[in-house]
């Protein structure tokens, strides 16, 4: 039967030259090392090596050995470290960006049950509407809305995004519920965007996709500033779906015209590499996952 520490010597004896220089990697005496290429030889029935006083070169069927066991033996290797990192407690600091809207509702929760989850955490949160530059400023993941742009990140899409039409109880009791999307032209509309006048809402719903024009006496193009609008009571606003959602079970706001929502884009989260990601950026990636799996899934 096959021994994997004999291909492991054997791969280690090619990779270092000779039996003397393999020998001093593995810790073990020349003699050992000798003993155990020799077993696998007899074990695969071909000869792998050829020896001599002054060289030591691969045969034919010695290098076609190699080159396949010495894969095997790094997919192995590769293995073994990812269920240790996944064994592994999280610890040390994870540096975050997302939106200012969606960090500001959704992530800031998933932010503290993940430090009461693992007490050697750290967090660093940036909120920022600017799309920055991972690797240049430190930032370990990501999360980002809608089409991206063309990058060498890894990129994980979370689940769809959609935002809800809502406004408050104040402002419904005041100027009465829509009753359909060519209400919205009598009402008050926060806009997210530069100006008051002039917006038009791409929705969809029961008729297939409609734009409605809305005008309002708010506009802002930071959306934490919107909503704050939407809860003073300036009128119905657009707003993400993790954001409304808290906010109604709140009873904050009320939803406004429960037909429609504006197209589906997506959740992803972005980080600089796949490989040997750390415990801390694996642990907060799921948690983040299950987090909105959970919200999608009782949406």
């Amino acid at each position: 039967m096959l021994d994997l520490n004999d291909i492991v010597v054997f791969a280690r004896v090619v990779e270092a030259g000779s039996f003397t220089a393999a020998a001093r990697l593995l810790a073990m005496p020349k003699t050992t090392v000798s003993r155990r290429v020799a077993a696998l030889e007899r074990e695969v029935g071909v000869r792998l090596l050829q020896r001599t006083t002054r060289s030591l070169n691969m045969t034919d069927a010695g290098r076609l050995y190699y080159e396949q066991s010495s894969q095997a033996l790094r997919t192995l290797e590769d293995a073994n470290l990812r269920l240790a990192e996944a064994r592994a407690e999280p610890l040390g600091t994870i540096r975050i960006s997302a939106p200012v809207g969606f960090g500001g509702y959704f992530l800031t929760q998933a932010v503290v049950d993940f430090l009461a989850m693992y007490p050697k955490t750290k967090v660093e949160l940036r909120l920022t509407d600017d799309q920055l530059n991972l690797v240049e400023d430190g930032i370990d993941l990501a999360f980002r809305t809608g089409v991206l742009q063309d990058s060498t990140l890894i990129a994980r899409k979370l689940g769809p995004t959609h935002r809800l039409l809502c406004a408050s109880p104040d402002y419904l009791a005041r100027h009465g519920m829509p009753e359909s999307l060519a209400d919205l032209t009598h009402h008050q509309c926060v806009i997210a965007g530069p100006s008051t006048s002039g917006a038009h809402w791409v929705l969809d719903g029961p008729h297939g996709q409609e734009t409605a024009t809305v005008a309002g006496r708010f506009a802002a193009n930071e959306m934490q500033a919107v909503v704050a609008a939407a809860v003073t009571g300036f009128g119905v606003a657009q707003l993400p779906h993790s954001i409304a959602e808290a906010l109604i079970n709140e009873g904050r706001l009320r939803r406004v015209l429960p037909d429609y929502t504006t197209p589906a884009g997506g959740l992803h989260v972005l980080y600089p590499s796949s490989r040997h990601l750390s415990p801390i950026v694996k642990a907060f990636i799921e948690l983040a996952a299950e987090r909105i799996s959970n919200r999608v899934n009782t949406a």
